[in-house]
């Protein structure tokens, strides 16, 4: 049983290196390896044991004061393309962003002096939203295509009109999602709203991830990815949308997932971060409204899309800006934020009947 350092695209962690053999552990069996693995080691991004093959990896022996680099093919220690600085104006694609916060978002984008691609399900919304925002902010600078993320070949169309129309994305927001404008218990769910939120919420994220990352991997510039979470993605319960805050739980471990497999690979010029606006006043949060909880929360928490976009474009705009190449994750409302509303609300009654009358 020895120590080494294990690297994986660029990240580094004393591991425990395990022999080959069964090992029982408490609560734990661990079959042996196949002969094509090397050794069990305790992963560096869970803290929990994982195999590993040996072309996964770069190991560095800590034996000796100077460390032995062990050549692993399928692996690449540099990216293969060579990163341009990333400058404004920016070219921004946004999902789901005929209204709500990716429309507010995409408006926040063009006040900036960006470029944005929207898109929809709906040709009308798409054809009325960018007549809308070419209206206002000039021919030149918006366009809008249908697209829905729940197919492979609509989001494939999608980056190919991105690219006809501006070469390259240097930002990509996840903002497609549905709760089928459903609040009610699982058990009272049909089929049909589970289908439409699941697929639009997690296999669409999946589809879009992919492809926006295949894109970036070939731009000099690289990109940065944006996936929206929402309620549930904190691991609190969603009662009367289950099904929902199951896929916005889900937009944190994706993340986190594609964080980790772009490090291994080494991807240097692509990142994947999180974006959480909070509680936005959409037609999707307030249809929800009929109980007395939900008109408290909203009250007090929630805020229009405008005021929401006002403030996550600019940190948004700021990381490619500051040429970080660092995960982060960019939130509007705040732990701090949210329990300070609450304890106003509860001390001096601010914020009551901001949208809806309280009983």
């Amino acid at each position: 049983m020895a120590s080494s350092i294990l690297s994986v695209g660029g990240f580094s962690s004393m591991v425990l290196l395990l022999p080959m053999a069964s090992l029982q552990l408490p609560a734990i069996s661990i079959s042996p390896l196949p002969a094509n693995n090397q050794a069990l080691l305790i992963s560096p991004f869970t803290g929990q044991l994982a195999s590993y093959r040996r072309s996964d990896l770069y190991l560095f022996s800590t034996v000796t004061s100077r460390r032995k680099f062990l050549k692993v093919p399928g692996i690449r220690a540099e990216s293969s393309v060579k990163r341009e600085p990333m400058v404004p104006p920016y070219n921004v694609l946004i999902t789901g962003s005929t209204k709500g916060i990716g429309y507010a978002l995409a408006k926040e984008f063009l006040k900036a002096g960006d470029n944005v691609i929207i898109c929809s399900r709906s040709t009308e919304r798409v054809e009325s939203a960018v007549r809308n925002l070419k209206g206002e902010f000039g021919e030149q600078h918006v366009w809008g295509t249908i697209c829905d993320v729940r197919e492979g070949k609509d989001v494939r169309d999608l980056v190919a009109f991105a690219q006809d129309k501006l070469k390259y994305i240097d930002i990509w927001i996840n903002n497609a999602g549905s709760n089928a404008y459903s609040f009610k218990p699982l058990a009272e769910t049909s089929d049909d709203d589970l289908i439409e939120v699941v697929t639009t919420n997690t296999l669409g994220l999946m589809i879009c991830c992919r492809e926006a990352i295949k894109m970036m991997l070939n731009q000099s510039r690289g990109g940065h990815i944006f996936n929206i979470d929402g309620a549930g993605s904190d691991g609190r319960p969603t009662p009367r949308f289950a099904a929902y805050g199951a896929t916005k739980r889900s937009v944190v471990h994706l993340t986190k997932s594609l964080q980790a497999e772009l490090q291994m690979q080494d991807v240097r010029n692509v990142i994947v971060h999180n974006l959480s606006p909070g509680m936005v006043t959409t037609d999707l949060l307030m249809s929800g409204a009929n109980t007395k909880q939900a008109k408290f929360f909203i009250n007090v928490l929630a805020e229009p899309a405008e005021v929401v976009a006002e403030y996550l474009v600019p940190s948004i705009r700021s990381i490619p800006t500051n040429g970080s190449m660092k995960p982060t994750y960019i939130r509007f409302l705040t732990g701090f934020k949210a329990y300070s509303q609450i304890f106003s609300r509860l001390a001096f009654g601010a914020r009551r009947n901001r949208y809806l009358l309280e009983d």
